[in-house]
Formats: C-alpha cells, structure tokens, sequence
C-alpha cells in the first residue's frame, strides 16, 4: 500500500456543457482523495474552456483507488450547478512516479461532457 504525498496539478478543462444560458459560467473543482478534498479557485466568466493552473496535495497513507475531480459552476444566489466529472485512477501515478499532464473525458449522467487535464506526481514516504 503506497504512502507519500499525491501532488495534483489541474491545468483546464474544454469543451465543458455550458450550464449559464445568460452569462460564461463561472467553473470551478472539488477534488476528493479519499476523504480529503479540495476546491480551486473559480475560473470567472471563462465558460466552458477554463484555465486554472493550480497544485493541490494530498497526503496518501490508506490504499485509494481513484482520484474524483468534480466540475461545477459557481451561480450566486443559487445552488451550483453540477457540470460533470473525472475519475483518474491513481495506480499508475503511484508505479511510475509521474503521470505528465493528460487529458481526461468529463461524464455527467454517463455522457461524455467536455476534457480536463490534469498531472500527478507522487512522492513516496521515505523509510
């Protein structure tokens, strides 16, 4: 069972389902490792092709199977909207160390909704 540290690096997404028929939707990420989880910053008003460029870590130390990152859009004075997501599996970051950014498929209701790039490294405990 591998231990360390997952680093998570979200690049952008394309090619989202725009949920906003008014304005760009706002998106932004929740990514759950387990039971932990974290949110990036909202990309405002860039709609379906958002940049992040953000690093997110999460400490490993129980056998977690798949990383879940979830796409929303931010919507003020209502609840967001669920735009889709991605499920990585983590086994191979795990064995080769780094996985260099790569393209993902984001699903909602089993439909393919859009890409999101994403890379990992993982950095094993010492000892």
């Amino acid at each position: 069972m591998p231990r360390g540290t997952l680093e998570v690096l979200l690049v952008n997404a394309k090619g989202l389902e725009d949920t906003d028929f008014l304005n760009n939707m706002d998106p932004y990420v929740i990514i759950t490792c387990r039971s932990q989880e974290q949110k990036s910053s909202v990309a405002s008003g860039q709609g379906s092709q958002p940049e992040w460029n953000e690093t997110f870590q999460f400490t490993i130390s129980d056998s977690v199977p798949e990383l879940v990152i979830k796409i929303l859009d931010s919507d003020a004075g209502s609840g967001d909207d669920f735009v889709g997501e991605a499920k990585i599996p983590l086994e191979p970051a795990f064995i080769e160390g780094a996985i260099p950014t790569t393209t993902y498929n984001v699903v909602k209701d089993e439909e393919f909704k859009g890409e999101i790039r994403v890379g990992l490294t993982f950095t094993p405990e010492e000892g």
